[in-house]
């Protein structure tokens, strides 16, 4: 019984024997097989993540590509930059590193507290930036210190430039450094990478990724917690692409520097293709204060301007366009068969019911035809056609014109104004047109409002009857557009009003060429603000001179020429000028704007003369201006300018949207008792 019983137990241990001996075999299988697969098959993958462990990029911004006009003359391209950065992990005696930085560099309390925070956010291999934008002086003055320095780390580079500064600042726009909000956003480390700008307005914006090129990168090997052991390899960057457009920057200078201390906005345009030759709004920024950094007073004196220079009036601009639409609306009445010869009885004014709507000449321009109800911008012809036929069968010749639309065009902003109509109101105000309405909208008042490069468009379409689109980049040839497939024998008709409006004893007799052998045809306008009070009259205000800037009328003018066979069209708009200024009025703008296509030398001398009047060029008076603010606010004794916000970008866009919210002017104009300047 013993036996059985103790051959029974080393039958059992030899079992669990031989079962453990089969686990430990199995398991020692599966690490082996585990152990395989690391050391062969995810060999490459660990590798990569050890050297990733070992080895950090170090990214070093790329060129933007430069952005040039139609000739090839840079509108935007890149300067050398001078400027000085820290590496956390070589700075030894930090305080005494940055008081010497301080001092040689002229930091503000502003820079050192920026300095100090991004210290603790770098990693140690990191740079962190100190001063960009240096000049030589202060460069070499760091160069030279360098052995005694360690951790600081003098650099060249490139930053942006823009040759004609103000001239281009709405038409380019400009570069900033990348928000914290773009930052989360993207995540992309370039973002934050010192030196590194990206398109915040404008052309720079929308054109961002044909504009940046690929960042160039710096290999270091780092230990475990980041410290810098040696430089590796290095790859340079890829510059952006040039960019060009249809502009003539010598046009686009001379346009902004022609406007003088106006508020306002210029386009010019080719009448065949369409191309947009000049795109100017007055007073601008200098985008180079914005690449390099706005200061605190300078963001404050820009964004309390009650001229507002941060923005575009061209694209977000909408003004009531006045007589200017009077050629379109002889185009709408030719079209609906009434002959050209047929003449309207100007006696001042017209009775509509209850309601007397007055011309601008209060003794009347007597009988009229079209040529002569265009040539003096007599608003009783207009108030006639529009009771006769509605302005229903006005507003689709407007359309066509090119009022009311939207062009495609690289920018994110723009207001494309009212063409109205019966149903537009109704859907509108659940009101139906009336008769006054019709009168109001026949003088380009009352609910109409366009922007200026629609005017400019409307005047490229009037001139030679083509499908003019505006374009901007200068992507391939340009054909000419096609025919608006209007008869050519009403846009002669409606050609040769707007020749007498300037040649033939018309309201635009200062914008006479003084070119033998080229003669312009346009038509000017007024688009009133508000009325002149019975109480204002009483204390002696009766013209737009005794008014305040805001409460002006604007003046328009639109153009082409040669007249018989145009080949250049310009919109002119003047915000609040209330025609008080003959030397900076529209006309004689227009005039030197048209002569400097066809004799730049002679337009070049006009020039001249009249600046030495205005205190220089735009730039000269832009610094001026900024140094008398700067002297007025220490004067005053005032406390700090606000900060410029991190998002300038977005503060840019509101202060721009509450000053075009506040500026459209709508309602009845025609039944004022006050004249009207043509």
């Amino acid at each position: 019984m013993l036996k059985v019983t103790e051959a029974s137990q080393t039958y059992s241990f030899s079992r669990r024997a031989l079962l453990m001996g089969g686990a430990q075999a199995s398991i020692a299988l599966v690490l082996a097989g585990r152990m395989t697969w690391l050391s062969v098959f995810e060999n490459e993958r660990y590798k990569m993540m050890a050297e990733d462990n070992r080895v950090s990029l170090t990214l070093s911004p790329p060129r933007r590509g430069w952005i040039v006009d139609r000739n090839g003359q840079p509108l935007a391209n890149n300067r050398t930059d001078f400027r000085v950065d820290l590496i956390p992990d070589r700075l030894e005696k930090r305080e005494e590193t940055l008081a010497a930085l301080q001092q040689m560099l002229g930091l503000t309390p502003e820079d050192m507290a920026r300095i100090a925070t991004d210290l603790k956010r770098a990693q140690g291999f990191q740079p962190v930036q100190v001063k960009e934008s240096l000049d030589w002086e202060r460069y070499a003055m760091v160069l030279v210190r360098l052995p005694e320095l360690p951790g600081v780390q003098a650099t060249q580079g490139f930053t942006r430039n823009y040759p004609l500064g103000a001239g281009v600042g709405h038409l380019i726009g400009y570069v900033g450094a990348a928000s914290a909000e773009q930052y989360k956003e993207s995540k992309d480390p370039l973002m934050v990478t010192p030196g590194f700008k990206m398109g915040k307005d404008g052309l720079e914006k929308t054109l961002e990724n044909r504009l940046r090129g690929t960042a160039g990168a710096k290999r270091v090997e780092v230990t475990a917690r980041g410290k810098l052991v040696r430089e590796l390899a290095t790859r340079p960057d890829v510059p952006g692409k040039t960019v060009k457009l249809t502009i003539d920057a010598g046009l686009q200078e001379y346009c902004a520097r022609r406007l003088a201390d106006n508020s306002g906005s210029i386009v010019v345009l080719d009448c065949l293709t369409g191309d947009v030759l000049a795109m100017v709004s007055m007073p601008g920024y200098d985008p180079n204060s914005f690449s390099d950094g706005i200061s605190q007073t300078e963001w404050k004196m820009l964004s309390g301007d009650d001229h507002v220079p941060l923005m575009n009036k061209v694209l977000q601009g909408l003004y009531p366009p006045g007589s200017t639409v009077k050629p379109m609306h002889a185009l709408a009445v030719l079209r609906a068969g009434i002959s050209p010869n047929a003449t309207v009885n100007c006696t001042g004014a017209l009775q509509v019911g209850r309601r007397a709507f007055h011309c601008h000449s209060r003794r009347g321009h007597g009988a009229v035809n079209m040529e002569r109800a265009v040539a003096q911008s007599c608003d009783i012809y207009f108030y006639s056609m529009a009771r006769e036929l509605g302005y229903d069968a006005f507003a689709p010749t407007v359309r066509e014109m090119g009022l009311g639309q939207r062009f495609d065009l690289p920018y994110t902003s723009q207001r494309f104004g009212t063409v109205p109509d019966s149903a537009w109101k109704e859907k509108k105000y659940k009101q139906p047109w009336t008769i006054a309405d019709s009168v109001n909208a026949s003088i380009g008042q009352g609910y109409v409002l366009a922007n200026p490069l629609q005017l400019a468009v409307m005047a490229a379409r009037m001139a030679q009857g083509r499908a003019i689109v505006p374009r901007l980049l200068l992507d391939g040839v340009h054909e000419p557009a096609p025919s608006l497939g209007i008869d050519p024998q009403h846009i002669q008709t409606v050609r040769q009003c707007m020749w007498a409006v300037i040649n033939g004893g018309g309201t635009g007799g200062k914008a006479r060429l003084p070119i033998s052998g080229i003669e312009l045809a346009g038509k000017t306008g007024t688009a009133q603000v508000r009325a002149i009070t019975s109480a204002e009259r009483s204390s002696g205000v009766l013209k737009n001179a005794s008014l305040p800037f805001k409460l002006r009328d604007h003046a328009l003018f639109v153009c082409f020429a040669p007249w018989d066979n145009p080949r250049y069209a310009a919109s002119i708009v003047l915000e609040h000028h209330g025609h008080v200024n003959p030397v900076t009025d529209v006309a004689p703008t227009a005039r030197d704007i048209m002569t400097f296509l066809f004799d730049r030398e002679k337009a070049m001398a006009s020039l001249h003369a009249l600046e030495k009047g205005w205190g220089g060029t735009y730039s000269e008076r832009l610094a001026q201006k900024s140094e008398a603010f700067k002297a007025a606010q220490a004067a005053a004794k005032a406390a700090p300018p606000p900060p410029v916000p991190e998002d300038a970008e977005a503060a840019a866009s509101n202060v721009v949207s509450e000053a075009a919210n506040a500026t459209v002017p709508v309602g009845d104009v025609a039944g004022r008792n006050e004249d009207r300047a043509e």
